[in-house]
């Protein structure tokens, strides 16, 4: 596996596509974030406000993005990020996550980041910068 240190300006770090969002892990992040509004868990809910059905938490989708970076935590972490929600996914759509270094500062190297359903609509955008310098403590 190459290191996130050695990647260019206009590499990305590849696409992750996630399995088909299920019902069930919508239920799972509700108990875990603390986020209980039944958009996201009751079928009737989501259509008494005006949705076809529940849709995804958008920080479920957000907190996906962690996955791109996973493998090159031995190397840094995600020191901040900036996150614009574009769209709604819903229970049975294909998210892709991408990330695309755009800058590097010293030691932090700057990713536009992306999630696309399988119909090529972005429903997330924004900027993560991890950081490659590893004096910090943990």
């Amino acid at each position: 596996m190459s290191t996130i240190s050695n990647l260019e300006k206009g590499e990305t770090l590849g696409s992750i596509q996630l399995d088909p969002v299920h019902r069930l892990d919508l239920i799972k992040y509700a108990g875990a974030s603390g986020d209980f509004n039944p958009i996201h868990t009751i079928d009737e809910e989501a259509k008494k406000a005006g949705l076809p059905q529940i849709i995804a938490h958008g920080m479920w989708t957000m907190g996906n993005l962690a996955k791109i970076f996973s493998p090159y935590m031995n190397e840094g972490f995600i020191q901040d990020y900036s996150i614009r929600f574009r769209g709604m996914v819903f229970v049975g759509d294909v998210i892709t996550l991408k990330a695309t270094l755009t800058e590097r500062e010293s030691d932090n190297m700057i990713f536009d980041v992306s999630a696309v359903n399988q119909n090529k609509v972005e429903v997330l955008k924004g900027q993560i910068i991890f950081k490659t310098d590893h004096k910090f403590i943990i």
